[in-house]
């Protein structure tokens, strides 16, 4: 995540200083200057990182490998719109710091204004004008999306509004650049992101995003495997088939849309998926009381590179599972039944359970495994008093860690392993809708 925004904001700071060195400057006061390179910098900034955030949006599988996992595209798209309202904010910003300096170094030495007459005046009004609301827009929806209390489902349709809000923010840009930008690297570069930008805000408009990779079908049983755990198997009409530890956005009602959820099963070639979902906010709890078997359903996907086939064979294994986070690992296991003892990596499997003594999943691991002679299976249970920490995993510095789970116990096994001095290699899932 990291690399790809900073090299973005990279290309845009040297693309802007390219033109700052290049052209002459106008002769105005250094802090009218200043205000005015800033107002650009930060518009740039701010219109990369909406572009960018489109195209993420639209779930690029191509972007997969070089990013690790759709759970990162997600992780990338949301801290490019976070980055970008906050570029937009500092350019408002700016923008308003214009009262300031005419109250105190007076409107001598202001940068001359480029002339415009006709429909570019007009437009470029326009623009100034839709600028200014989509900013007012954007920042309350930046609000909304950092507050984690504030309903899903009412965020979803709000969100759905991006697309509107990107392609005026990007005719703002278009129509506001300076004249000279569009002979130099930096115009190249604006009219690179605002067409990719574009692409991926109309797929969105046209609902374009995840229509290739959707299959219907139905539910064929729901089994309440626990207060708060709710399988459902269903079958699909059509199924490209997964790898072992990938997800899946499932529509169960069409006004609620797609959620994210782990295939909890190995693909059996028979078009059949199963889903192993806890109930972590309003809709889950709901969903035992809901679904029927026979009740139509849209699975999209497969997406991810959670998968048993990256696992390095010259790794020692190791694998956590913290709650839900199971899921993958029962696909993982339940792929490995039936295959020659070679084929089957040594690894030793944690399981992080609130009550091992209550929970289900436990005698499933345990029969799987049991057909597994090279994996051993370790289960910590809260009320028991099993806590897993570092030093139970043994020695790591030749080991490849698969997590998945609550990020409290990732950040915790890190630090214990960090304050040990091994830093195994760590995959952990980073999926989250908002």
């Amino acid at each position: 995540m990291k690399p790809l925004l900073s090299t973005l904001l990279l290309l845009v700071g040297l693309a802007w200083g390219a033109d700052v060195l290049t052209q002459p400057l106008p002769d105005a006061h250094p802090l009218w200057l200043a205000r005015q390179e800033g107002l650009y910098l930060s518009g740039l900034m701010s219109i990369a990182l909406m572009s960018l955030g489109m195209l993420l949006a639209t779930r690029p599988v191509w972007l997969e490998k070089p990013l690790d996992g759709m759970d990162r595209i997600y992780r990338s798209h949301k801290w490019a719109g976070i980055l970008a309202i906050g570029f937009a904010a500092t350019h408002w910003l700016i923008e308003m710091s214009g009262d300031i300096l005419k109250s105190t170094i007076g409107r001598e030495g202001r940068v001359p204004k480029e002339k415009f007459t006709g429909l570019a005046e007009v437009l470029r009004d326009l623009a100034k004008d839709l600028g200014e609301w989509a900013i007012y827009f954007a920042l309350a929806m930046l609000v909304i999306s950092l507050w984690k209390r504030f309903p899903y489902r009412a965020w979803q349709l709000l969100h759905k509004a991006m697309p509107l809000l990107y392609l005026a923010l990007g005719f703002h840009a278009a129509m506001l650049a300076p004249r000279d930008y569009w002979t130099q690297p930096v115009g190249a570069l604006l009219a690179v992101l605002l067409v990719v930008g574009a692409y991926g805000a109309l797929r969105a408009l046209l609902g374009g995003i995840g229509r290739a990779r959707r299959s219907t079908g139905e539910i064929l049983a729901v089994d309440s495997t626990t207060a708060d755990v709710t399988g459902v198997r269903c079958r699909l009409n059509t199924w490209p088939g997964h790898r072992p530890g990938q997800f899946a956005f499932v529509t169960f009602d069409p006004r609620e849309g797609a959620h994210p959820f782990t295939l909890a099963s190995a693909d059996r070639g028979d078009h059949t998926v199963d889903f192993q979902i806890k109930a972590l906010g309003d809709y889950t709890r709901k969903l035992a009381g809901r679904l029927r078997p026979g009740q139509k359903v849209q699975v999209e996907g497969p997406y991810g590179r959670f998968d048993l086939a990256r696992c390095r064979p010259d790794a020692r294994q190791i694998w956590i599972a913290g709650g839900i986070g199971i899921t993958p690992f029962l696909a993982w296991l339940e792929a490995l039944q039936g295959r020659p003892a070679a084929d089957v990596p040594p690894a030793s499997l944690y399981y992080c359970t609130r009550d091992r003594a209550a929970d289900p999943f436990v005698a499933r691991l345990e029969n799987l495994c049991a057909g597994l002679p090279g994996v051993s299976l370790h289960v910590h249970g809260a009320q028991q008093g099993e806590r897993l920490g570092a030093a139970a995993l043994g020695d790591t510095r030749q080991a490849e860690i698969w997590f998945c789970g609550p990020g409290g116990l990732a950040d915790s096994l890190r630090g214990e392993l960090a304050s040990l001095g091994r830093r195994p290699r760590f995959h952990q899932e980073a999926f989250e809708m908002r």
